[in-house]
C-alpha cells in the first residue's frame, strides 16, 4: 500500500502425527492445516486477474490465498485463549463531510469481512461478514510488510543481522553495481532506498502489476529477482521516501539468508509457537520451505492477526515476559522518516517508519469528529491493499484488525482510510 496524496520452510510441530498432516493436506486442497480453514470455497478467482477481481472475488481470494498460491505452514503451539473484556464495544460514532456513521454504517462504508476490537489484551468486540469464521485464514496484502521488518527486529536482537546500518550487498553480495549498491538496511526499511518502483495499482504494466504476474505462474523467484535486481536509481540513497513493495520484497530475501531460515519457519520459531497464537498460518511462498513473499502473502485467523498486534503493543514481549526485540525497537519503528514525500501539512511528523504507517487524523483536516488532537496519536498502522489494516495504540491499550474488500486498492485518504482513523479514534474514546 502506498499513498499518492499524503492528506489525502518449514518447520512442523512435532507434536503432530504425520497421519493428521495427510488427512488435513487431503482435506484442504492439498495443504497440511488443521483444521482445514472455513469456509471452503471451491471455486476461486484467478489469482493473474488480482488487480481487477470483482467485490464477489476478493472476498473469496482473500480468503483463499492459502489455497491460490503456494505456501509455507508455520504451525502454532499451545494456545493462549483471549479472554472476554468486561465493557464491550456496543456502538461508537464519528462525524465527516457533514454526516454521522455509527459502526454498523462503518461496517458497511468499509466492506468488512471481519473485525476484533482488542482493549488491554481483552476481546471487547468481534465481527465476521461474508460467510468467515474463526478458522479463516485471510490474506494480508501489505499488513505483511510489517510482519516482516519485526522480524528483522528479532534477527537483530539475535545477532544474525548485525545493524540497519548494515549495506544490503554485505547480505546480497551479487547485487554490487546494481541501483541497491550503497543502500543501507535502514534505507531499505524505510522506503527510502532511492531505487525507482512503479507501485501503481491501476497501470498494468506497474512494476507491481509485473510482479503479480510473476506470482501467478511458476519460476516466481527467478521471475521477481529479475524485476528487482535490474531496477533503475531515481534519488540519492535516503533522500526520498517512496513505497515499494519490491524493495520490501529484497528485504525478506535478506532476512531469509541472514537467518538461513524461510520466513514462515522464522516466525513460527520466533513469535507463533511461542506466543500462544492458536492456529496456523500460511505464507505465500515463491520456493516452498525456502524463499517466503517479503512483501505480502501472510495469512492468519483475525484473533491471530490481533494477537501479532498485541505483541507490538507489548514491545515485543512474548506472552511469558520474555523481550524478543531490541530495546526501544517499536518505538523506532514508529519513529516516521522525514524523507521528502513522507512529510506533509497532514501528517508534519511524517507517515512511515519501520514498514509500519502513521494514519492518525490529519492535523489540517476539517469538519471531522473526533478531531485531530482527539485521534490515536502515535499510532501504529499495518496496512495493506483493498483495506487490510492491524492498529496498535500503544498510549490507549487498544489494537484494532479489520479485514476488508475495498472497492479499490489504494482509495484517496479522505474516503476509506480517513473514516478508518476517525472510526478507531471514536472507539478508543468509547472505551477509556
Amino acid at each position: 500500500m502506498q499513498r499518492h496524496t499524503v492528506i489525502k520452510p518449514l518447520l512442523f510441530s512435532l507434536s503432530l502425527a504425520v497421519s493428521s498432516y495427510a488427512t488435513a493436506a487431503t482435506e484442504c486442497d492439498g495443504v497440511a492445516l488443521t483444521p482445514c480453514p472455513a469456509p471452503f470455497d471451491h471455486q476461486l478467482p484467478d489469482p493473474h486477474q488480482m488487480l481487477s477481481w470483482s467485490q464477489k472475488d476478493r472476498v473469496v481470494g482473500f480468503r483463499n490465498d492459502y489455497r491460490n498460491y503456494a505456501g509455507d505452514v508455520f504451525h502454532h503451539g499451545q494456545a493462549k485463549p483471549l479472554a472476554r473484556a468486561n465493557n464491550l464495544l456496543v456502538d461508537a460514532q464519528y462525524q465527516v463531510n457533514g454526516h454521522t456513521y455509527r459502526l454498523a454504517d462503518y461496517l458497511k462504508r468499509e466492506n468488512v469481512a471481519g473485525m476484533l476490537v482488542l482493549k488491554n489484551g481483552k476481546v471487547a468486540y468481534k465481527y465476521f461478514a461474508e460467510g468467515n469464521t474463526d478458522t479463516t485464514l485471510w490474506t494480508s496484502r501489505s499488513v505483511g510488510k510489517s510482519v516482516v521488518s519485526t522480524l528483522v527486529g528479532i534477527a537483530i536482537k539475535q545477532g544474525k543481522i548485525h545493524s540497519l546500518d548494515d549495506n544490503i550487498t554485505a547480505y546480497e553480495p551479487e547485487l554490487k553495481g546494481t541501483a541497491w549498491d550503497g543502500v543501507t538496511l535502514k534505507q531499505l526499511i524505510q522506503h527510502t532506498s532511492g531505487v525507482a518502483w512503479n507501485e501503481d495499482y491501476t497501470n498494468p504494466n506497474s512494476d507491481f502489476a509485473q510482479l503479480t504476474q510473476c506470482e501467478a505462474q511458476a519460476g516466481a523467484y527467478a521471475c521477481v529477482r529479475n524485476i528487482v535486481s535490474h531496477l533503475k536509481r531515481a534519488h540519492p540513497a535516503g533522500e526520498q521516501w517512496s513505497y515499494s513493495s519490491g524493495g520490501a520484497w529484497l528485504l525478506g530475501d535478506v532476512l531469509e539468508r541472514a537467518t538461513g531460515m524461510s520466513l514462515a519457519a522464522y516466525l513460527q520459531q520466533t513469535v507463533w509457537q511461542p506466543n500462544g497464537m492458536a492456529s496456523d498460518g500460511v505464507w505465500h511462498a515463491y520456493q516452498s520451505g525456502k524463499h517466503d513473499v517479503g512483501a505480502h502473502g501472510f495469512n492468519a485467523t483475525l484473533e491471530d492477526w490481533g494477537r501479532f498486534g498485541e505483541f507490538i503493543l507489548n514491545e515485543g514481549r512474548l506472552h511469558d515476559g520474555k523481550q524478543i526485540l531490541p530495546d526501544n525497537w517499536v518505538n523506532d519503528a514508529a519513529t516516521w522518516t522525514q524523507a521528502k514525500d513522507s512529510v506533509s501539512a497532514a501528517h508534519p511528523e511524517g507517515i512511515y517508519g519501520y514498514q509500519w504507517w502513521n494514519n492518525a487524523i490529519p492535523a489540517n483536516a476539517q469538519h471531522v469528529v473526533p478531531t485531530a488532537a482527539e485521534g490515536l496519536k502515535h499510532s501504529l498502522w499495518a496496512l495493506g491493499i483493498y483495506g487490510q489494516i492491524i492498529m496498535v495504540n500503544r498510549a490507549e491499550n487498544l489494537v484494532i484488525v479489520q479485514w476488508s474488500t475495498w472497492p479499490q486498492a489504494e482509495p484517496s485518504f479522505s474516503a476509506q482510510p480517513l473514516e478508518a482513523a476517525l472510526m478507531y479514534s471514536a472507539i478508543a474514546q468509547q472505551l477509556h
